[in-house]
């Protein structure tokens, strides 16, 4: 995605943001939200109308309206008509990102993903939480566990737009590298 489309999503998220958070609904409206991206990622046909500029406005609110019902409460069902009305239902998934990484922040969470050769366990993943939620000055960390064999062994942690690469495939280039620059 542009820049220029991240900051518009980030404008939205922010607005819904401060109108939630006032009324301390921050956790049901990123459900809700998770909920709506979903359904539209999840549903090419919905996709495909949404993105659609022969059709109207008015059609596509009313689309969204049938399809989530009293599903959604008023701000994000407002900013979602707001988002039509202005031409910008394409960015409703970025939105939802911009909104969880806003939320996130406010309750200090931060949310990673620990790529590993195997499962982790329960506990595996709790130190691992400990321990870059220490490093990043955060309350909690969320795990998302995803196997890769390519590691041989180790794990790397993504975290944002940071990667803590601590698998031995990883190590093994790094003495690669270290060895073809010299």
């Amino acid at each position: 995605m542009s820049k220029d489309r991240e900051v518009v999503a980030k404008r939205y998220a922010a607005a819904l943001f401060e109108v939630v958070r006032e009324k301390g609904s921050l956790d049901q409206v990123e459900k809700e939200l998770l909920k709506v991206n979903e359904v539209i990622q999840g549903n090419d046909r919905l996709l495909t109308v949404l993105n659609h500029p022969k059709i109207s406005s008015d059609d596509k609110k009313s689309l969204l309206s049938k399809v989530f019902g009293d599903d959604l409460s008023e701000p994000v069902h407002n900013t979602l008509l707001l988002m039509v009305d202005r031409k910008r239902e394409s960015m409703i998934p970025s939105l939802v990102d911009q909104y969880i990484e806003l939320a996130n922040e406010e309750r200090g969470i931060a949310d990673a993903t620990v790529y590993s050769v195997r499962v982790l366990t329960e506990s595996e993943q709790k130190a691992i939480s400990e321990s870059f939620a220490k490093h990043l000055n955060v309350n909690q960390l969320r795990v998302e566990n995803v196997i890769d064999q390519d590691l041989v062994g180790g794990v790397k942690v993504k975290i944002g737009n940071r990667i803590f690469d601590g698998s031995i495939s990883g190590k093994l280039n790094r003495i690669q590298r270290q060895l073809v620059s010299k």
